[in-house]
C-alpha cells in the first residue's frame, strides 16, 4: 500500500470543493487559465484577490532574497492549492508563483466565493483551516532545513517526505520504490543546490547502494526510511 502522508488532505478532493466549474452558480463564467513554462501566475506585491487550484501541471512558490537570489519554498502539482493567505487579508503577495511545465492549466476562485462558502459550510471551514494549518508546517520545516542543513541532510530529508507521499514498499527486496513527480531541476530548486551539485549527491548514495534511480523513480534502500 502507498505510504499515508502527513500532509494528506482526507480523501479531500480541493478541485471538487472548490473550483467555480463545479458550482453551478459560477461555472457558466468561469474559464480555466492556461500558462507556459517560465510564466508567472503571480508575482511578489501582485494584489491577492483570489487562490488557485492546479488542474494540470506544476507550479513553484517562492521568494527572491535580499541579494536577488531566488529562494523555492515549494514546488506544487495537480490538485494542490495555493495563493491562499489572501484568505486571512493579506493584500499583496509576498512570494511568487511560476509554471514549471509548458502546459499548466489553473483554476482560480476568488476570495468572495471562498469566504461566502466558509461562512455557509462549517466543515468546509474546518478542512480548510486544516489543510492551510498542515501546509504552514510543511513551509516551515523546508526553510529550517535550508537554513540550518547542509546539501546532502537537507537531500536526504527530502528523500524521507518523498518517501511519505509517494513510496510503496517493496516487501521482496525490503526496499520503498517512489514515482514522483519532479525532476533533477526540481529537486535543486528545492533543495537551494546546483545541479552539478545535486548529481554529486545522488551519484555518492547510488554508490554507496543506498538508493537507485530510474528517472522518476526512486529505489531506496531500509537503511534510509
Amino acid at each position: 500500500m502507498r505510504a499515508k502522508s502527513v500532509w494528506f488532505f482526507e480523501d479531500v478532493n480541493l478541485y471538487n470543493l472548490l473550483c467555480p466549474h463545479k458550482l453551478k452558480s459560477y461555472s457558466k463564467e468561469h474559464a480555466f487559465n492556461y500558462y507556459k513554462k517560465k510564466e508567472f501566475i503571480y508575482s511578489e506585491n501582485h494584489d491577492a484577490k483570489d487562490i488557485f487550484i492546479i488542474t494540470e501541471g506544476k507550479v513553484k512558490i517562492g521568494y527572491f532574497n535580499a541579494n536577488g537570489d531566488e529562494i523555492v519554498t515549494t514546488i506544487l502539482k495537480r490538485g494542490e492549492l495555493f495563493g491562499e493567505s489572501a484568505i486571512f487579508g493579506e493584500s499583496h503577495r509576498k512570494e511568487f508563483a511560476q509554471s514549471i511545465d509548458n502546459k499548466t492549466s489553473i483554476c482560480s476562485v476568488t476570495i468572495n466565493q471562498v469566504q461566502k462558502l466558509m461562512k455557509s459550510n462549517q466543515a468546509f471551514s474546518f478542512k480548510i483551516y486544516k489543510f492551510i494549518g498542515f501546509k504552514i508546517k510543511k513551509t516551515e520545516r523546508h526553510l529550517k532545513l535550508l537554513l540550518h542543513k547542509d546539501a546532502k541532510t537537507r537531500l536526504l530529508e527530502f528523500l524521507k517526505d518523498l518517501n511519505v507521499e509517494y513510496g510503496m514498499y517493496c516487501k521482496k527486496n525490503s526496499c520503498n520504490i517512489i514515482s514522483h513527480p519532479y525532476t533533477q531541476k526540481d529537486i535543486a530548486s528545492l533543495l537551494a543546490v546546483s545541479r552539478p551539485t545535486l548529481n554529486i549527491l545522488l551519484n555518492k548514495l547510488e554508490k554507496d547502494k543506498l538508493i537507485k534511480i530510474n528517472r522518476n523513480k526512486i529505489t531506496i534502500n531500509k537503511v534510509l526510511m
